[in-house]
């Protein structure tokens, strides 16, 4: 069905999920590329082998408790991730998110500590690739946070989750557009998680929780994409308000003639 998504006028990019849980293979990346039109673009998550700091008993039962000596690994990322998408994927190869759950404070990762890793890990990154990073910890929202991605040409997901701050008020903080693009990633109602989004909208065929502060808030987004001539990536899913497609063309009606 992707060739019949990539076709609708309100879809101009698609998040990429599965690449969370093991690096896409060459069969599936030229499987995608043979049902999009050229040039579309793709938002991939990078593998979570790379973003895991402590393995979890959900993760990895055998390794539970102990640290991840894959973190922030750029030969891991480069050999494993971005060389095949470079070599297989490279017309519809989009913004990479480097999604970083929930770090809990039993591992010692400061909001201090978390920055310089980030800084020394896309420090070693080819430059033209595109990177963004989505945090799930409200703390590591600082200045010294959006400083590092700034300097490295790196996107701050705005992300609408269970814990974090809305995208409004994440879009409030100085410096929070620190990239040369916009990410953002609507999922879940901030307050709501995510089995009880799964519990109340499934099967997804209509909005059945109106959120008009997270419309208001994707609007603001795009605004600022076209006030300062940047793209924007805005990936928004069912759990938001039910139905995904409908989330977007209920966004679409609030824009200016000239923006959409």
């Amino acid at each position: 069905m992707l060739e019949e998504y990539a076709a609708f006028p309100l879809f101009r990019t698609v998040g990429i999920d599965s690449s969370f849980y093991a690096p896409p293979t060459e069969a599936v990346l030229a499987s995608y590329t043979e049902h999009l039109p050229p040039g579309f673009p793709c938002v991939s998550k990078v593998w979570n082998q790379l973003t895991v700091h402590t393995f979890s008993k959900a993760q990895d039962k055998s390794r539970a408790g102990q640290v991840n000596p894959d973190f922030l690994s750029p030969d891991v990322f480069l050999e494993a991730v971005y060389g095949p998408y470079q070599q297989y994927f490279a017309d519809h190869t989009g913004p990479f998110v480097f999604e970083f759950q929930t770090i809990g404070r039993s591992s010692d990762m400061t909001p201090e500590r978390f920055a310089d890793r980030l800084d020394a890990f896309f420090g070693a990154l080819p430059r033209e690739g595109l990177y963004a990073v989505e945090i799930r910890n409200e703390e590591f929202l600082t200045p010294m946070y959006f400083a590092v991605l700034r300097e490295h040409g790196v996107a701050h997901v705005f992300n609408s989750w269970t814990r974090m701050p809305s995208i409004g008020e994440q879009l409030d903080l100085p410096g929070a557009v620190s990239g040369p693009f916009i990410v953002a990633r609507a999922l879940l109602r901030p307050g709501r998680t995510y089995d009880e989004a799964v519990d109340a909208f499934a099967p997804y065929d209509r909005i059945q929780d109106p959120s008009p502060p997270l419309r208001a808030d994707l609007l603001r987004l795009i605004e600022t994409a076209v006030r300062t001539r940047i793209p924007a990536y805005l990936l928004v899913n069912n759990r938001a308000e039910g139905s995904s497609p409908l989330t977007v063309a209920e966004v679409l009606r609030m824009l200016p003639p000239a923006a959409a």
